[in-house]
């Protein structure tokens, strides 16, 4: 059975480090008071007690029967000065599964527990050596498979995350002492606290959470890689484009209109950013049953999207495709929308793109679609999809006023689409010097902050009693000190630690 975690158990435990299976050199990772005396009592070498702390030593692991066991180097780190605040001893043996388990059986005989998942991170918290937050990005940063999540988690573990959130609450502690002071001077009715002062301090920290709340879907994101739909009618190019994103033959190209009758994904990193490019089954309708649930999957892929590249093919009806394009948008205004023309290798002219005619422009009182050639002289994207609008909100939301012209067949607008993806998955922001959000838990704290807070703006500004404005004071601070840990819970920690590897 898989040990538990105990918060009060101040035990000895072991763990392997490395990842399970054979290998060069594996970690034996051992911690707690007795760490130096249990493994000197197997150690044939230097005097493990004796040795300087961030020392490595060379010597033999002798089983308790006397064999030896392997040959290995016992890494010391002496408390306080180590990762769990503990006397810690990691032994670097190789890597054969047999010495692994031996090793480990041997502790235990030795009077050493088995470490639950997470552990050692737990009592590294519990110690002090950090906080909850950076506990998580430590967990982030295992997890991690791209250079933006590595990034953001290394960010976390710094302490720069935490400090953030640190000063905030710390500025609201003030001043609730203040208003809890007044409490306990009610009956003479004097205010400590100054209410236009507290007034201007809750609307900034509003700002300051709503902004980090804010770029928790973008944080996601880029921890866990862009989800980017290709959608677009049959035989637009969708899965031509997925097969030159991927530089793989992933998708299967025909001219047949609806060969894609499922979703397709993988994965293509550009910069450091892993995007999950989704290739869909042409929007249309059919009477084809499969076909039918490809489209249908089509679409539920769209509604999970945050980025759409939506491909628009000229040699057909372009008012079809747009109208199909500006109805998907105005109910989605908060995907970003990148559209391409395909098949730029094409012959552009003699599809009369630039011709204004009643056929190819609509117009309603929302939204404004013409097709039209850019000057001449513009070498790059010389069709454009000019985008206005009367409601700012959805033409605000619209990432590219003017889409790519592409070509899978000779790659043009390739690296004018990657540069834009790169563009809208960042936003000017820097995963490693910026605060991005990217915990679902820290983002719901945020938001029950923000909330608290916006209550007490009320009632600051309503001239409530000074009791009910500290409640909802108190109430944000214990949100924000959730986020880092200076207020916890035995759930909470379990929650979090457990989904951590055994050995970490």
């Amino acid at each position: 059975m898989e040990p538990s975690l105990n918060f009060s158990d101040s035990q000895t435990i072991a763990a392997i480090s490395t990842p399970p299976g054979k290998g060069g050199i594996a970690i034996v990772r051992i911690s707690g008071p007795n760490a130096l005396s249990i493994v000197n009592s197997a150690w044939k070498g230097v005097d493990l007690t004796s040795v300087a702390s961030h020392t490595a030593h060379l010597g033999k692991y002798i089983s308790s029967d006397g064999e030896i066991i392997d040959e290995g180097v016992a890494t010391i780190f002496l408390a306080p000065h180590s990762f769990t605040g503990e006397n810690i001893v990691e032994l670097g043996v190789h890597g054969s599964s047999f010495i692994q388990r031996e090793i480990l059986n041997d502790l235990i005989r030795r009077g050493v527990r088995i470490a639950a998942p997470g552990e050692f991170t737990q009592r590294a918290f519990l110690n002090g050596k950090i906080d909850l937050a950076q506990a998580e990005g430590i967990a982030d940063l295992i997890a991690s498979s791209s250079k933006a999540a590595h990034d953001m988690a290394i960010n976390q573990t710094r302490g720069k995350f935490s400090k953030e959130f640190n000063s905030l609450r710390d500025k609201l502690i003030e001043f609730a002492s203040l208003l809890e002071l007044e409490l306990d001077f009610s009956e003479e009715e004097v205010e400590f606290a100054d209410r236009k002062s507290l007034m201007q301090l809750c609307r900034e920290i509003i700002l300051k959470i709503d902004a980090l709340a804010a770029s928790f879907l973008r944080g996601r994101v880029l921890k866990n890689g862009v989800p980017v739909v290709i959608a677009g009618i049959p035989n637009a190019g969708k899965s031509s484009l997925l097969n030159l994103l991927l530089n793989d033959e992933k998708a299967i190209v025909t001219d047949i209109p609806g060969t894609t009758r499922d979703t397709i994904e993988d994965t293509a990193e550009f910069d450091g950013v892993i995007y999950r490019f989704i290739d869909t089954a042409g929007l249309r309708q059919t009477e084809d049953i499969v076909e039918g649930i490809g489209v249908k999957r089509a679409r539920e892929s769209l509604e999970k999207a945050f980025i759409v590249l939506w491909l628009i093919d000229p040699t057909q009806s372009i008012t079809q495709q747009v109208r199909m394009m500006k109805d998907f948008h105005l109910s989605h205004s908060s995907i970003h929308l990148i559209p391409l023309i395909t098949k730029s290798d094409l012959d552009l002219e003699k599809l009369t793109l630039n011709e204004k005619s009643s056929a190819e422009y609509e117009t309603d009182n929302q939204t404004e679609f013409v097709l039209s050639a850019q000057d001449s002289a513009i070498q790059t994207d010389p069709v454009s999809l000019m985008i206005d609008s009367e409601n700012q909100t959805v033409s605000s939301s619209i990432d590219s006023l003017y889409p790519i012209q592409f070509s899978s067949l000779t790659h043009q607008g390739l690296d004018s689409l990657i540069n834009r993806l790169k563009e809208i998955t960042t936003d000017g922001a820097d995963p490693i010097s910026d605060i991005i959000v990217t915990n679902s838990r820290h983002y719901e704290a945020l938001q029950k902050a923000s909330q608290a807070l916006s209550r007490g703006l009320t009632s600051l500004s309503e001239g409530t009693s000074a009791d009910l404005i500290a409640q909802d004071i108190r109430e944000a601070i214990t949100h924000l000190s959730l986020i880092t840990g200076s207020i916890t819970t035995t759930d909470l920690l379990h929650s979090i630690f457990s989904r951590f590897c055994i050995g970490k």
